[in-house]
């Protein structure tokens, strides 16, 4: 039975993220040590005790994911056929898989979060997840309208995630009357153009950065495919920033072509596994999920992987 391991973006941080794996483990005591060092940054505070606020900030939302989603991964122990991450959950996936150092990940990516926040300036730009419409449908509609919205996030069959400034997002989900859409606390419309002065910046950094090739083949969220190489996995994260996160496809082809039947969701959150699930589900495919966040789920999920 072939294994991927999917690595969570940003959204499903959560304050408390990593307190019971830092209680419970030498190993994860020193990676949060490893990780404040490189960032100068009292990371385990902002993780277990925030405030909220605090934590929700790009900068530092991108490394404390990263962070807590590499200590669950160091403590399974295992290895899988694949892994994927959703946006930021990219350089997580990169990270177990050897490609990127630990120390060099987490600061790259407070990097990557500050770009990001500061290429669109606050409150100008916005990100809204439509549900019930189909890719077609909304990419018909936005090409109709003036100024940027565009589709951002491409999750499953049945929601994708438009951004851009505000007002044509609205003039969109205006035109589009949706079944359901929900604007997302996020501070900045990512994986849109508007995002070019940051993939500018991030680039710079990517290439004064070491990569090795990946121990495992780490999907990539601009073309579905698998990178191999030290290179294709550099590039796959400098467009990452402009492009839109292909994760239908992503999971299309790791179930399909790839025949992966056991998911494995590494670090805070449900998302990606209550994701592929549904996914999976009308393509008449039969798969099975763990979600590992903390001492108890871990023990639960090594005695099944």
């Amino acid at each position: 039975m072939k294994t991927a391991f999917l690595f969570p973006g940003q959204g499903a941080q959560n304050v408390g993220m990593g307190h019971d794996l830092y209680e419970n483990s030498s190993l994860a005591r020193e990676l949060f040590q490893e990780a404040e060092e490189s960032l100068k940054l009292p990371l385990s505070k902002i993780c277990f005790q925030g405030p909220e606020e605090e934590l929700q900030k790009t900068e530092n939302t991108q490394p404390a994911l990263l962070t807590v989603s590499y200590i669950v991964y160091r403590l399974l122990e295992k290895r899988p056929d694949f892994a994927a991450g959703h946006s930021l959950g990219e350089f997580s996936a990169l990270t177990a898989a050897g490609t990127l150092r630990f120390s060099d990940a987490v600061s790259v990516v407070r990097k990557r979060g500050k770009y990001m926040q500061e290429a669109v300036p606050l409150g100008e730009g916005t990100m809204a997840a439509v549900i019930g419409e189909s890719r077609e449908r909304i990419r018909e509609v936005l090409s109709s309208i003036d100024g940027v919205v565009e589709v951002a996030n491409w999750n499953s069959h049945e929601q994708l995630v438009i951004a851009g400034s505000k007002a044509p997002v609205q003039e969109a989900l205006d035109k589009l009357q949706p079944k359901k859409y929900v604007y997302l606390k996020v501070s900045a419309p990512f994986h849109t153009s508007l995002m070019k002065p940051a993939q500018e910046r991030l680039a710079v950094d990517l290439n004064g950065l070491p990569f090795a090739d990946p121990l495992f083949p780490v999907m990539r969220n601009v073309d579905a495919l698998p990178s191999r190489k030290a290179d294709e996995a550099r590039e796959g994260l400098k467009k990452q920033v402009v492009s839109s996160v292909l994760w239908y496809p992503l999971c299309r082809n790791l179930l399909e072509k790839e025949e992966v039947e056991r998911f494995v969701e590494v670090g805070e959150g449900k998302v990606l596994t209550n994701l592929i699930r549904r996914i999976a589900q009308p393509i008449g495919r039969e798969i099975k999920t763990f979600s590992i966040s903390d001492m108890k789920s871990l023990e639960e999920a090594a005695h099944e992987l």
